[in-house]
């Protein structure tokens, strides 16, 4: 499939591929009704014949109550374990929800490394690109059980920009608590929202803080890093929170916008 170059929101009607990346503390816990919304927001662009992927953080932070952690684990073998049981549960709510629209989801776990090395690349590719044919909503994330190293030092800001990167997609949508990005955090007296970021734009000035809620590992550096790296392979990207899933998708003026490279 070619990949349309999105100039602004108002060419969002135009995107035929796009992948939506929401974060774990926005749809577990005391959030995970949010996932019903988001679905919402999924399946009205799907049903504009949009495909569109799903990448979702949260398997560990809502695998913890099953194993009566209060907080989210430390050792490694324990977050594993709560991947484990988190990562069951998590494809069931969100299929539990796309039943209320005809639509089937499709798992798929992946790695960093899966799409550093060409053999899985390819592998991960097709099995996507069949999916996508097919009309199922694939769900990807990060194979906690098994990925040492996103669960001790990242999070799903870079597997979704490299997923958009593997599936050539026209937008990336990184949803999280945080309605935009600002000139420092936003709760910092002065923060100001930055709604377009141009292609290239080296944000001078601009203070990027990490504060977060605990169930996730990700902040708005790895977001902005995520952002940045889509945005250098041809792919638009808004960055907002959870909530403004449905307007961000249908084109409003909602986030912040970079702009993809020429």
């Amino acid at each position: 499939m070619t990949r349309v170059r999105l100039a602004d929101r108002s060419d969002i009607e135009r995107a035929r591929r796009i992948v939506v990346k929401v974060g774990s503390s926005s749809i577990s816990g005391d959030n995970a009704g949010q996932i019903v919304a988001l679905v919402d927001a999924l399946a009205t662009a799907h049903g504009r014949g949009i495909e569109i992927m799903l990448v979702s953080s949260g398997a560990i932070a809502t695998g913890m109550p099953y194993l009566q952690l209060d907080s989210r684990p430390t050792d490694l073998a324990t977050q594993q374990a709560a991947a484990a049981v988190g990562q069951n549960v998590l494809i069931y709510r969100y299929q539990d929800s796309l039943d209320r629209f005809g639509i089937v989801a499709g798992q798929v776990l992946l790695t960093a490394g899966d799409l550093e090395n060409p053999t899985p690349r390819s592998n991960a590719q097709r099995a996507m690109e069949r999916l996508l044919g097919l009309r199922i909503l694939p769900i990807v994330n990060e194979n906690d059980t098994v990925a040492t190293h996103e669960i001790r030092f990242g999070d799903n800001d870079r597997l979704a920009s490299l997923v958009a990167e593997l599936v050539q997609a026209d937008l990336l949508v990184l949803l999280s608590d945080v309605d935009a990005l600002y000139t420092r955090p936003p709760l910092e007296p002065g923060a100001i929202l930055i709604s377009h970021v141009p292609y290239g734009d080296e944000l001078d000035g601009v203070v990027v803080g990490d504060v977060g809620t605990g169930l996730g590992t990700g902040g708005a550096t790895t977001k902005v890093s995520a952002a940045r790296y889509a945005a250098s392979n041809g792919t638009a990207v808004i960055l907002t929170s959870t909530p403004q899933a449905a307007q961000a998708l249908a084109g409003e003026a909602v986030g912040t916008w970079f702009d993809p490279a020429p």
